[in-house]
């Protein structure tokens, strides 16, 4: 049997309607939703449905709601194969704390306290010092980091050996861009994001993240879940906590986190959530992977079909 590991999105990956057909058919899909209203003080079963997406995508509804419609999907998964086990987890960004939800670590009342927060901090932060990204297609690590020095901004995603992330001040990010077309790069292309995420920028919100979640209680995980920090697997509670707090100013080593997937021996790769990112970056990093996108009812149930085979 293929060991498989699950992976979740994180921020950006939002739209209006996710998780509303898995609510609709399957009793324990609703039923997270409500839980996580009751827990959040509003309805987010209709942000998530009805939008409008100004109000999905603000980051502090942004990030309960990707993990709540996310974790639906995974149970959409379990209805059609409950024998389905995995190997390793991981999530991008935000989506990290959805993975260590997954592996035992957070409760779930927890995690959507502490994204919830999360969110709020980091919208926050963007308020205080505007930022902005850039997508970078085509130029190595240390043509990058040489762009990222002269511009005065910082790497924030290695998403795929093609594809990196600089994110920074609006100034930094508008002067890297000449600079790296200039270097070779095919493609640069200013993301629709608030602020400067994973960039010193997002200090206010780590540190007031860091006050947050020293009040929460963290478990060993039951699986290995691999860190954006670090592209490892995660350890012990104490280093976990540490480490969820430099992710909001560290880059997302993502690259990494899957090469290290590949080395436990997995070459099957489940990703629930809304979206397909983060199915497209495993495909150009592990060129033999399969791979399974759980978005809603019918891929939830093609997939359980496909897995069992």
């Amino acid at each position: 049997m293929s060991m498989r590991a699950i992976l979740f999105p994180g921020q950006g990956a939002q739209a209006v309607g996710m998780g509303r057909d898995l609510a609709e058919a399957i009793p324990e899909c609703r039923d997270l939703f409500n839980k996580a209203s009751q827990v959040l003080g509003f309805d987010l079963a209709k942000v998530c449905f009805e939008g409008p997406i100004e109000d999905l995508t603000k980051s502090s509804n942004a990030q309960p709601a990707i993990f709540v419609a996310s974790l639906a999907c995974q149970a959409a998964l379990r209805r059609a194969q409950p024998a389905l086990n995995f190997a390793s987890a991981a999530g991008l960004s935000s989506g990290e704390w959805t993975a260590l939800h997954m592996a035992g670590v957070v409760s779930f009342e927890d995690t959507l306290r502490i994204l919830e927060a999360r969110g709020r901090f980091m919208q926050e932060a963007c308020e205080e010092q505007p930022g902005a990204m850039l997508s970078i297609i085509g130029l190595d690590l240390p043509a990058l980091e040489k762009v990222a020095a002269e511009a005065g901004v910082q790497i924030a995603n290695l998403n795929s050996p093609e594809q990196t992330v600089l994110s920074g001040p609006k100034g930094g990010i508008e002067k890297a861009e000449p600079i790296a077309k200039a270097a070779g790069a095919k493609k640069a292309i200013r993301l629709n994001v608030s602020g400067a995420f994973h960039s010193s920028l997002m200090n206010s919100a780590a540190r007031r993240l860091s006050a947050v979640l020293s009040q929460i209680s963290f478990q060993a995980p039951q699986i290995p879940v691999m860190s954006n920090v670090t592209g490892k697997p995660h350890e012990t509670p104490d280093s976990i906590r540490r480490l969820m707090v430099e992710q909001v100013t560290s880059s997302v080593q993502w690259v990494a986190c899957v090469r290290a997937i590949q080395a436990l021996g997995v070459r099957s790769y489940v990703e629930c959530g809304p979206g397909k990112v983060l199915s497209g970056l495993v495909r150009r990093i592990d060129k033999e992977a399969s791979i399974h996108n759980i978005s809603d009812l019918p891929s939830a149930e093609a997939a359980g079909t496909a897995l069992n085979s």
